[in-house]
């Protein structure tokens, strides 16, 4: 072997390795990526889902009357038309610290028995913290007898301390068939 050869598999060898390490240290971030996310939502406050779907404890202060923040209520079911769900009311006047119910109409338009899932988000999401809920029907999944009908209720509190620049809050849900899914990926793999 010539002394060409020799360096040229010794520049291979350099180059697989890098290539390696490389792959391993890709690999290593996309695997560190998600408890990354999750320290970040907890720093931030803002796209935790956890946060977002867990109840919230009454504040022991009572409502802040001086101020009034206005609440819009959105919906959507993403890809499908086999629901028809919505807000019962579009919005509501609410005075921070004082806890408020209202309800989404869901009904199942499959023909068939089904699972629902909400998945909500708050806007703008410096906001997302203060906004607490005590029940929701996100908080577990929805199941749907074929044509039922239901009104579900969200109760919430706007915390006494939103950033007083913040006079308008959007509560947004997304609702899906949550075994749709499973029954894809079923039908894909059978």
């Amino acid at each position: 072997m010539t002394d060409r050869e020799r360096q040229k598999r010794r520049s291979n060898a350099r180059l697989a390795g890098r290539l390696l390490l490389m792959a391993a240290g890709s690999f290593a971030f996309g695997y560190a990526l998600v408890p990354l996310y999750d320290v970040f939502c907890e720093v931030t406050g803002i796209g935790s889902r956890d946060r977002l779907t867990q109840a919230a404890v009454v504040e022991a202060f009572g409502p802040d009357v001086s101020r009034t923040v206005v609440v819009e209520f959105v919906s959507s079911t993403p890809g499908t038309g086999d629901w028809e769900f919505h807000p019962n009311v579009a919005s509501m006047e609410v005075h921070p610290g004082q806890l408020y119910e209202t309800t989404f109409h869901a009904r199942n338009l499959t023909g068939r028995e089904i699972i629902g899932q909400a998945v909500p988000s708050v806007s703008p999401a410096r906001a997302a913290r203060y906004f607490q809920k005590t029940e929701c029907f996100c908080f577990t999944p929805q199941h749907f007898e074929t044509d039922e009908v239901k009104d579900m209720p969200v109760r919430f509190i706007v915390g006494r301390d939103l950033p007083t620049g913040v006079d308008r809050l959007t509560l947004s849900y997304s609702f899906f068939d949550s075994g749709r899914f499973a029954r894809q990926g079923a039908a894909d793999n059978g």
